[in-house]
């Protein structure tokens, strides 16, 4: 099955991007390699919560995994969705601080790009491919 270079190239960057970041997003909530997490936790959603900070972290790192995952595996279009809804509830956490305004943009940025990445898999899922052999069909 052959589908437009161009569509491809744009499916795929995004597929790796979304996957590989939320995955290594989500180990990286056990571990704070890369940030103390919990700076990011709004003070008002922290009383709120049943658990500690860190137990919430953990939580969060489990769904960041599972979806870093399904968009790996190929479950683009759903995932491509939460993870966008996911990133604006991140930004959304942060700019309730009244601080780190800079990573709520870069989150609602990010957030537009998932939502492109479900909506080139749709892109994908319905445009007629060339066979080699010069037959038409639509994409699975």
């Amino acid at each position: 099955m052959l589908v437009s270079k161009e569509l491809n190239a744009a499916f795929w960057a995004l597929r790796v991007a979304f996957g590989f970041g939320s995955l290594i997003a989500g180990l990286d909530k056990f571990t704070n390699i890369l940030v103390n997490w919990q700076k990011y936790l709004s003070p008002a959603a922290e009383r709120m919560l049943p658990v500690s900070a860190t137990t919430f972290m953990h939580f969060v790192g489990v769904v960041e995994i599972a979806v870093g995952l399904a968009i790996l595996f190929g479950a683009t279009r759903s995932f491509g969705y939460i993870a966008m809804l996911w990133l604006f509830a991140i930004a959304a956490n942060l700019i309730s601080m009244g601080t780190y305004y800079d990573i709520a943009v870069r989150d609602i940025l990010l957030g537009i790009g998932a939502y492109a990445l479900a909506r080139v898999t749709e892109a994908r899922q319905s445009v007629i491919t060339v066979e080699p052999s010069g037959d038409y069909r639509i994409a699975a």
